[in-house]
């Protein structure tokens, strides 16, 4: 349950964002669930704290973070709620809050089921029923108070100074015989290991025929006929929210988690400012001689190439997006489409000010023609190419869910696309079968080295545009409209 929490939201808005995307109606209506579920979870002290911390402030508890994901399915309102281990990892002050939380809940006609390999006397106490399970087979169901007198009528009576629970634990996990094998030759201070010398194989076996042939098995087999034979109330659904709300929760909430998530774009812009720097001083003061057009070429080159490699950076906080996509849809509170869109929207604030910033600094740099409606188009361009790339991740990491062998995946489809880009050898005289068609054409560096705004002297009487030197050398296509042709081609793929 805690994997699928996004650390970078409150409490408050993470319970928000979760009912907006589950339940129709208004959103002052959702508020006042969000606040119900807060309240019945004792999460009122916590409501406005983030919940994995962010820079140098500390997330909420195990305990808390618990609390949370179970606030999540309330806003719901169900009538049952299953719970696996929720006292997972909890200590014992942390569990039974957590318990006594949960008993809050029954008072309100919510039935809970959950799971428990161990629990403390206190919590032992909160239950109002319960099955125990060996290898699958049933050894008691029923009263709580009542399993006591079961064990008692098997032969296996409580110790006095023994928990209920960890008796219970004792008699029927297999796993103890073990332990007995190991000590058997080892004794105590008191002279024996009297405390685990116990055969759990006959335990369970005395068990399970005693409870087959005690009233409390045929007083559950009575019920179940009971309940099969009659025909229960028809349940209706209380709709959901739709395509475009979704799409409008997750878009905004995508926002607020990548503008509070470091790693996410924040990291990238500073590595693609200082990779831009790097780039554009080491090819800066190149003159306007013919000889500085490949120069040129390999500095654009470069620089899309190695900033399209940076953005592997962003793949760990792609995969928990991944996984609470995951989650969210299974449950049916996203869709493919829904997610989709909000990644796409969300990213294109932060996409488009790493691009202006890294090329407003490269453009300028290498000495590109200072002319806006080129260096916009330069700019557009290189968006674009990341936002190629960002699908490009998006779709990796979707489909490998591990962060290795998406990462080694990325290195090797970018490297494969820059040797086929057309830079290193001209398309044209690449080998068809494969290199030419389809690699040079999928390569989404192939659409931005071949424009370059800026013009060339040749000698001291004429001087030539940048199109007419690179037509010849990079194979550029003369038509004038090529170069939104290529922007066009840069949209289709993202």
């Amino acid at each position: 349950m805690e994997t699928t929490l996004i650390g970078s939201l409150t409490v408050r808005e993470y319970l928000y964002y979760s009912a907006v995307l589950q339940l129709p109606g208004f959103f002052s209506q959702k508020k006042s669930v969000v606040e119900e579920a807060i309240h019945a979870m004792s999460l009122g002290d916590f409501a406005n704290k983030l919940i994995g911390g962010h820079c140098f402030m500390k997330g909420l508890p195990s305990g808390e973070r618990r609390r949370v994901a179970i606030a999540r399915e309330l806003v719901m309102r169900p009538h049952i709620l299953f719970i696996d281990e929720p006292l997972y990892h909890l200590d014992s002050v942390s569990a039974l809050l957590m318990m006594v939380t949960l008993k809050k809940l029954t008072s309100t006609g919510c039935t809970l089921i959950f799971t428990l390999n161990q629990s403390s006397t206190e919590v032992f106490g909160l239950f109002d029923r319960i099955c125990l399970l060996s290898n699958g087979n049933t050894l008691f169901f029923g009263e709580t108070l009542a399993c006591l007198q079961h064990f008692s009528n098997a032969g296996f009576p409580c110790p006095i100074m023994q928990s209920p629970s960890d008796h219970f634990l004792r008699a029927i996990n297999t796993d103890f015989d073990r332990i007995i094998a190991m000590c058997k030759n080892w004794q105590d201070d008191n002279g024996d290991f009297s405390a685990v010398n116990m055969d759990t194989a006959v335990a369970i076996c005395t068990l399970e025929a005693t409870y087959k042939s005690s009233g409390d098995a045929a007083a559950v087999e009575t019920m179940i006929l009971r309940l099969t034979e009659k025909e229960g109330p028809l349940l209706k659904s209380k709709g959901k929210a739709s395509n475009a709300t979704r799409i409008a929760v997750l878009t905004w909430r995508s926002l607020l988690i990548m503008s509070r998530e470091f790693k996410y774009y924040w990291l990238r812009l500073i590595l693609y400012m200082l990779l831009t720097l790097c780039i554009g001083t080491i090819f800066s003061g190149l003159g306007h001689s013919l000889s500085s057009v490949v120069t040129r070429v390999a500095a654009i080159f470069v620089f899309v190439s190695f900033t399209s490699l940076l953005s592997i950076a962003g793949v760990p906080v792609l995969m928990k997006e991944i996984k609470i996509y995951a989650s969210e849809e299974s449950n049916q509170h996203s869709g493919a489409l829904a997610f989709l869109f909000g990644q796409l929207l969300s990213s294109i604030p932060f996409l488009f000010l790493i691009s202006i910033s890294s090329s407003l600094v490269f453009y300028f740099l290498i000495g590109l023609r200072d002319e806006f409606s080129l260096l916009m188009y330069f700019v557009l361009n290189f968006f674009m190419c990341l936002l190629v790339n960002e699908g490009l991740m998006l779709a990796v990491v979707s489909l490998w869910k591990n962060i290795f062998q998406s990462v080694l995946t990325l290195v090797t489809i970018h490297v494969v696309l820059m040797l086929a880009a057309g830079y290193f050898r001209i398309r044209s005289k690449l080998p068809g079968p494969v290199w030419t068609h389809p690699l040079s054409y999928i390569a989404f560096h192939t659409y931005s080295i071949q424009y370059l705004g800026v013009n060339f002297a040749i000698g001291q009487v004429r001087s030539i545009s940048g199109f007419q030197a690179l037509h010849s050398a990079y194979d550029i296509s003369p038509r004038s409209n090529a170069k939104w042709e290529n922007v066009l081609v840069l949209f289709l793929m993202a």
